[in-house]
């Protein structure tokens, strides 16, 4: 592939599988870039709104980002490949190897690892393109790494060349693959001491939410996606909503819901089910899935199903979201 994309793609058939593409700007996670994330989402994640807490919990001076609002710059940086794409089939191996600090500037290469075609439709085939995405800081160390598979447009039926091997996700990942991903010296007493939720427990929020904003949060993640901009490239004539928009009123909903969070560390899985549409209403069921102890808490796999509500039209679930958090409580053996 050239040091260039094409202005109109790139479609499913013009990635060159293995070789990663021209990057997307940098984006410095500032005090601003914080607050419009915030004001978006409604997270009420506390180390992220909390200066104090977060410099008696974490140990620097800085502020601690929110642990979704990273993960979002690192998808909207990977639309370098997916300006037309046509649906995200799924999130693989999702994991934020470190938190970041207010201040941080991140910058994503993404990587083409494998192609397939689906069977023609009657107008034509389709490409799937298994994408691996590298975060890093400024300094270069690794901040999050993901897979993710797109559905995209082909642009010569007569080039379709199949490459790799896509395979699927694994919403039972184990815990254990993510222990590298938490903090070794953050004091999670800071944080709570409550007793940690049990495999098991289920709740449904009582308070629902409803998409706005979502240009705001699809320009400021430089999301390129064009169905998330321009309604005749939506369904329906509407714009569709971004799908980490909902993911981040899912984990708005967690931090409501666990108080001892302190934050997301990767995802099992993330299946969005159906399209969302501004001014839908959410509302999310909780269940704890495994618990794995840790110093001062533990890992939790939680699931997280979203329901939209629209007027004129049946509940629709829209979101099956598998984040593992790091909780701070009581009841922990150490395995840190």
């Amino acid at each position: 592939m050239s040091t260039s994309l094409p202005l109109d793609g790139p479609y499913g058939d013009d990635f060159e599988i293995g070789r990663p593409l021209p990057a997307a700007p940098a984006i410095t996670i500032d005090e601003g870039v914080a607050a419009l994330y915030q004001a978006i989402s409604g997270d009420p994640a506390h180390l992220s709104l909390s200066s104090p807490l977060s410099r008696a919990t974490t140990g620097r001076a800085e502020r601690v980002v929110n642990s979704a609002l990273a993960l979002q710059v690192a998808i909207g940086q990977s639309t370098v490949a997916t300006k037309i794409v046509i649906a995200n089939l799924f999130y693989r191996d999702v994991t934020l190897h470190q938190q970041v600090p207010v201040g941080t500037t991140l910058t994503s290469t993404v990587t083409p690892l494998a192609r397939a075609f689906t069977r023609d439709n009657g107008k034509g085939r389709r490409a799937k393109v298994l994408l691996s995405i590298d975060t890093r800081d400024e300094h270069g160390n690794q901040v999050a790494s993901l897979q993710r598979l797109a559905l995209l447009p082909v642009r010569d039926q007569n080039r379709l060349l199949e490459a790799g091997d896509i395979g699927q996700a694994d919403s039972n990942r184990s815990l254990a693959d993510l222990l590298p991903a938490v903090p070794k010296d953050w004091d999670l007493t800071q944080v709570s001491v409550a007793p940690l939720p049990e495999p098991g427990w289920q709740v449904q929020d009582p308070l629902r939410d409803s998409i706005s904003g979502a240009l705001d949060l699809v320009r400021l993640t430089q999301n390129q996606a064009a169905a998330h901009r321009d309604p005749a490239r939506g369904q329906q004539g509407r714009r569709l909503v971004y799908g980490g928009h909902v993911v981040a009123l899912a984990q708005a909903s967690l931090s409501r819901l666990v108080p001892g969070l302190a934050s997301v560390v990767g995802w099992r899985s993330c299946d969005h089910l159906a399209p969302s549409f501004e001014d839908d209403l959410l509302s999310f069921h909780l269940t704890c899935e495994e618990l794995l102890p840790v110093a001062g808490g533990a890992l939790v796999a939680f699931r997280i199903l979203g329901q939209a509500l629209r007027p004129g039209a049946e509940p629709a679930t829209v979101l099956d979201f598998r984040p593992v958090a790091l909780v701070a409580g009581t009841n922990g053996e150490d395995h840190g």
